[in-house]
């Protein structure tokens, strides 16, 4: 082998090493991700019973609407445009970006304590005490985006940590109360205890008053994404509050329940953009041509994961099931079959969303979420009133993996014109 033969392959095998060493950070920091959510909802869900456990799950999809506006006009440009950019250009849209996470989490969350306090009921506390948490959980997930923006993937991991370690004595003395406020407080106020951290970890302080410049700068891609990911999350938001009205509060526990058991799965394809948007895009800047088998290979893995996870959970006997979830078990447990292929499906179709991403592709991105949240609240809220709970799980499972196919078609033609098109630079100042 020649002199240059030998640099070539100790690159080849150094960008190899690097990719897996920042895949390995990202599935360690989404591990301790899905562990602090599994733990969360599993502690609910055997300290308050279903009916309860319904009315945190109505806090915790409305949390996912806010989380994806906050994404949308903020970290979601941070990654695209901001992976791999120098250590100066890097840090000055972290500050603007963390900025525009806090401000959205103030605006809103005052939003949510208002509605909440007018409220009142059961409902009305968990909501007042959101709109509370929400700058903190904000921020917090802001500082995630940010260092995989970066290459850091092991300061979001222990800034995981950090959340979990705070969550463990504030779930205890949120027990010792008993309510769902308790418990949504305990939550959000151990997020920002990580977020403080953040802070620290990186050494930059979020510039609130910069978020009208970063969101004038970014309102190419924030505005779709804002739209994209709104209507991802809103159509959860819509579907559980529409099988709360026509199945009973009872059933959205029991969904949140049978998707605690894919929890690890959940939890990655919420936060996948961390690791997979970054990295699909240093592969598009390095190596295009590796890009479509890339995202198969990202989204093809996560399918057969979550398959081989649903089959496990079958096998899973019912003792074991009840210490698990308590009441919400029985509930849950004949939803697993069609929450597993939902999971699935959406694992496939992540994998193309990443693809699309990275190709700063909003336009077809944006179609592909529109058209995957219009199926899944019609399949949802179809298969309620025809069959109940059930049959909105299985509503739901179609829709994805109908979803999935679009997300597919759309990289695979973006893919194609590619040479006709402009591939996005880093940015450098």
């Amino acid at each position: 082998m020649t002199t240059e033969g030998a640099k070539t392959t100790r690159a080849g095998g150094s960008a190899k090493r690097a990719l897996v060493g920042r895949l390995s950070w990202g599935l360690a920091d989404q591990a301790a991700s899905s562990i602090s959510n599994f733990v969360v909802g599993i502690y609910v869900a055997r300290s308050l019973g279903v009916i309860a456990f319904g009315v945190f799950s109505l806090a915790w999809v409305t949390y996912g609407v806010v989380l994806n506006v906050s994404r949308g006009l903020a970290t979601d440009p941070l990654v695209v445009r901001f992976s791999g950019a120098s250590d100066a250009s890097w840090r000055g849209a972290v500050a603007r970006a963390s900025g525009t996470s806090l401000g959205v989490g103030t605006v809103i969350g005052a939003v949510c304590l208002v509605v909440g306090l007018a409220l009142g009921g059961r409902v009305g506390p968990a909501f007042a005490c959101l709109g509370v948490v929400l700058p903190g959980l904000l921020l917090q997930d802001a500082w995630r985006f940010a260092f995989f923006a970066a290459g850091a993937g092991r300061k979001a991991f222990v800034n995981d940590l950090v959340w979990g370690v705070a969550l463990a004595p504030a779930l205890l003395v949120a027990a010792r109360v008993g309510s769902v406020a308790a418990f949504v407080l305990a939550w959000g106020a151990s997020a920002a205890v990580a977020a403080a951290y953040g802070c620290l970890q990186s050494g930059i302080r979020p510039q609130v008053t910069r978020a009208r410049g970063w969101l004038r700068e970014q309102r190419d891609l924030g505005s779709r994404y804002l739209v994209e990911n709104v209507s991802l999350s809103g159509a959860s938001q819509l579907r559980a509050y529409g099988l709360g009205a026509i199945v009973g509060v009872g059933a959205v526990g029991a969904v949140r329940g049978a998707e605690l058991l894919l929890g690890p799965f959940l939890a990655v394809l919420m936060g996948l953009s961390l690791v997979t948007v970054p990295e699909a895009a240093r592969v598009l800047r390095q190596a295009p041509h590796r890009l479509g088998k890339f995202c198969l290979l990202l989204g093809g893995g996560q399918a057969a994961a979550a398959l081989l996870w649903g089959g496990a959970l079958l096998l899973m006997p019912d003792r074991l099931g009840e210490f698990v979830l308590g009441d919400v078990w029985h509930s849950a447990a004949e939803l697993i079959v069609p929450v597993t292929l939902a999971v699935a499906g959406a694992g496939l179709g992540t994998g193309a969303a990443a693809g699309l991403r990275a190709l700063a592709a909003a336009r077809r991105s944006l179609r592909c979420q529109l058209f995957a949240s219009t199926c899944y609240v019609s399949g949802g809220l179809g298969g309620a009133a025809v069959a109940g709970t059930v049959g909105s799980a299985w509503g739901v499972a179609a829709a994805t993996l109908s979803g999935s196919a679009v997300w597919w078609l759309q990289l695979r033609s973006a893919l194609r014109e590619r040479p006709h098109n402009s591939v996005p630079e880093v940015r450098t100042s």
